[in-house]
């Protein structure tokens, strides 16, 4: 989840709210892609959770990238629980079960993307390894419960675990046992957000299902290959979706503010308090009505975006939040994915003829589908393996187009194999976990943690 904003210009219209947006078109010169991916810490050992406090927990984790890394601790009263790169680069934040994240920074290429990510897991070793801390990569822990998750010291999640029950019956799921990588990219104008929404929410169900990792709850199969993907269909369906309205005449930045204007807030932050606004609405925010002598600023705005949750999500750029957390060597695949397919002109366009004519039913079904049969959920006869292969294949053609070199002369497409393998077989990695449980784990789900482990 992202890092609260801190900007108290106050905002009182709603052209504001608008232009907020609209302030997030570049050049296409200076589009860039950042990927951010959460991990599961664990005991070595016993796979426990890893609790905050104590001589092996999650603040003395932090402490030691801090003395390594040399970034700013992000606190919250007296405690950390983050760190923020200075010069512009990424930060490090936690979920609210503990959960590791890296938020990267915006980079040039897929290149730069893969090299901090790799940087970051061998930094992480160097101060967990003797701390006894393992990182698992998967969409959902697979034996812990609830009960078993430890809470971060963070006001913004004391409120939000009080208010989900209320609004679904899995949003605590969501926070404190799953994990994910996800992929941010820039937009032109606003028509170039326009079409790269619209492709993005449509094809959002391919990348579930080539990252799909996260078949186990508390120890068995679920009956799912994303349970991750399927907690969203019952967390807070005020906030989160398919955003049929996006495919309607007219949609825009206007639409999405107003979109937004109606999710219920869960908080408004002044100094260091998180103030309870749980169910509110921005509107009476805006016109001063939420807390008497406050006016709503920017920050406010910022984050009140941060805690809608559909498959896309628009702030000053896309985020596309379909996917599983998993190893490491897949992580640079999703960025690699999506921007071959909409960083390419020709290739957004592609993709617009593939989806432009799938009805706002279609959509929400394959969507509804693909969490329990992966590959073989299907839309107008076609089963998103053919779509997962063509849309790959397309993939691959922008990236060689792009013509991005690493050092060594090899473009981004290598980025994109392990996809392609997944592909090429036809099987999701958590069918192959399933595979793996029913066969060679003989019926345990404690090998994941020694296979994969990062």
């Amino acid at each position: 989840m992202a890092r609260d904003q801190i900007d108290m210009t106050p905002i009182d219209t709603r052209d504001e709210l608008v232009a907020w947006f609209e302030a997030g078109c570049k050049p296409k010169a200076q589009f860039r892609v950042g990927t951010e991916h959460e991990k599961f810490p664990f005991a070595n050992g016993s796979h426990a959770p890893v609790p905050y406090g104590g001589p092996r927990g999650i603040r003395a984790l932090l402490d030691g990238m801090e003395h390594l890394l040399g970034w700013k601790p992000i606190m919250e009263g007296e405690n950390i629980i983050g760190l923020a790169d200075v010069t512009g680069g990424g930060a490090i934040s936690l979920e609210p079960g503990g959960q590791f994240e890296l938020s990267g920074a915006p980079v040039e290429n897929v290149h730069q993307t893969a090299a901090e990510l790799f940087a970051h897991l061998a930094q992480l070793r160097e101060v967990a390894r003797p701390l006894g801390i393992g990182f698992l990569g998967l969409g959902m822990t697979p034996n812990w419960t609830r009960a078993d998750m430890p809470a971060m010291p963070k006001g913004r999640y004391k409120i939000m675990t009080a208010y989900m029950p209320k609004v679904g019956t899995l949003g605590l799921d969501m926070m404190y046992r799953t994990c994910t990588v996800q992929t941010n990219h820039d937009f032109s104008s606003e028509a170039d957000m326009v079409l790269k929404m619209r492709v993005a929410l449509a094809l959002q169900p391919v990348a579930t299902a080539l990252f799909a990792n996260s078949p186990f709850t508390e120890g068995k199969p679920n009956g799912f290959l994303s349970f991750r993907s399927e907690i969203w269909r019952d967390t807070d369906n005020a906030r989160s979706g398919m955003l049929p309205f996006a495919f309607e005449d007219g949609f825009g930045f206007e639409r999405y503010v107003d979109y937004a204007l109606d999710v219920p807030m869960y908080f408004v932050k002044r100094g260091d308090s998180y103030i309870d606004v749980s169910g509110k609405s921005f509107h009476d925010h805006l016109a001063g009505k939420l807390l008497p002598g406050e006016r709503a600023t920017i920050s406010d705005w910022a984050n009140h975006v941060s805690t809608i949750f559909p498959e896309v999500r628009l702030k000053r750029y896309i985020e596309m939040r379909g996917s599983d957390g998993g190893p490491w060597r897949r992580l640079p695949s999703l960025p690699a994915f999506w921007v071959g397919l909409i960083y390419d002109d020709a290739n957004l366009d592609a993709c617009w003829q593939i989806v432009k004519d799938w009805t706002a039913a279609e959509r929400q079904k394959l969507r509804d589908e693909v969490p329990r049969l992966g590959f073989k959920a299907t839309i107008r006869g076609r089963t998103l393996l053919d779509i997962t292969r063509e849309t790959l294949a397309l993939a691959e053609q922008g990236l060689v187009r792009r013509k991005r070199l690493d050092r060594n002369g090899r473009d981004e497409t290598r980025y994109l194999r392990p996809l392609q393998e997944i592909a090429e077989r036809g099987v999701t990695p958590a069918e192959e976990l399933l595979e793996k449980y029913r066969g060679a784990w003989s019926g345990s789900v404690e090998p994941v943690f020694d296979e994969y482990a990062y």
